[in-house]
C-alpha cells in the first residue's frame, strides 16, 4: 500500500512539529522507524548550512525514537550515488527539508535517489517535504524571478507526487493580496495549496488532513477555501 505524503509550510525539525512527525513514525508500523533526511535544497546556501540542516534533522528524529541517516546529496551527480539511493530506499520516512526549490528539483529529477524514494513510497514509506521540499512534490512548481516583466512567474513541471496542484509554503508570512495574485496566475488545470508556517497537510489518494497550529488555503481558480487543524479536504 502506498505510503502517505506530508507537506509542511515551514518549521521542519522544530518541537512544534513533534506531534505531526511522531504520527508519521507511528504510522509506519516499525518498532524503530528508519528516517532518511535529505537536506539537498539547502546546499546552494553553503556547506555549513547544508550540514547544519542534516544535523538538525538527525537530532530531531532521534529524539522522537527513530533510526536516522542524513543523505548528503549535494547535486545531481551525488543524487545518483548508489549508497544514497540505498539509504532512501530502505527508509520508512523520507524527509526533504527546505532551501532552494529549483536546486532540489534539478537534483532529484530522473535521479537514482528519486527513483528509490518513489519505490519506497509505493511499499508504504512516507514522503515528506517542508517548504522547498513540499513545492517539488507537487505537479507544478512556481519560480518567482526578479526583474522579469511583465510578470515574474514561471510555472514548471515538478515531481508530480501531488497531482494537479502547486504548493505555496510560508503562506501566512506573505500579504494575502500578493499570494492571491500569484495563485490566480496558476494554469487552469492547477489548484494552489497554501500552507501556513508551523502547519502541515498529510494524505494520500487525493484526501488530505490539516495538522499543526494554523491552516491550509486552497485556491481553485478564483474560489478560496480555508481548512484548519483537524479538518479534511480533497484535492
Amino acid at each position: 500500500m502506498r505510503g502517505p505524503v506530508g507537506l509542511v509550510g515551514a518549521g521542519e525539525f522544530l518541537p512544534e512539529m513533534d506531534v505531526f512527525d511522531r504520527g508519521l513514525l507511528d504510522g509506519s508500523g516499525a518498532g524503530r522507524p528508519r528516517v532518511a533526511i535529505v537536506p539537498t535544497a539547502s546546499y546552494p546556501d553553503g556547506e555549513e548550512t547544508f550540514q547544519r540542516w542534516a544535523a538538525l534533522g538527525i537530532e530531531h528524529f532521534t529524539r522522537l525514537g527513530a533510526e536516522v541517516e542524513a543523505v548528503l546529496a549535494r547535486n545531481r551527480s551525488e543524487a545518483d550515488d548508489v549508497a544514497h539511493a540505498q539509504a532512501v530506499g530502505e527508509a520508512d520516512l523520507i524527509y526533504f527539508s527546505g532551501g532552494k526549490p529549483a536546486h532540489l528539483l534539478e537534483t532529484l529529477l530522473d535521479s537514482a535517489l528519486w527513483s528509490a524514494a518513489l519505490a519506497a513510497n509505493e511499499r508504504g514509506a512516507a514522503l515528506v517535504g517542508c517548504s522547498a521540499g513540499a513545492m517539488v512534490l507537487a505537479a507544478r512548481q512556481v519560480d518567482l524571478r526578479r526583474f522579469m516583466l511583465p510578470w515574474p512567474l514561471r510555472w514548471r513541471d515538478a515531481l508530480g507526487v501531488v497531482p494537479g496542484a502547486a504548493v505555496f509554503p510560508h503562506y501566512d508570512a506573505w500579504p494575502e493580496p500578493f499570494t492571491a495574485l500569484m495563485a490566480l496566475q496558476a494554469p487552469r488545470d492547477i489548484l494552489v495549496l497554501g500552507i501556513d508556517e508551523g502547519t502541515a497537510v498529510v494524505g494520500r489518494d487525493g484526501r488530505w488532513q490539516v495538522q499543526g497550529r494554523s491552516r491550509a488555503t486552497v485556491w481553485r481558480g478564483r474560489r478560496r477555501e480555508r481548512h484548519r487543524a483537524g479538518e479534511a479536504f480533497v484535492l
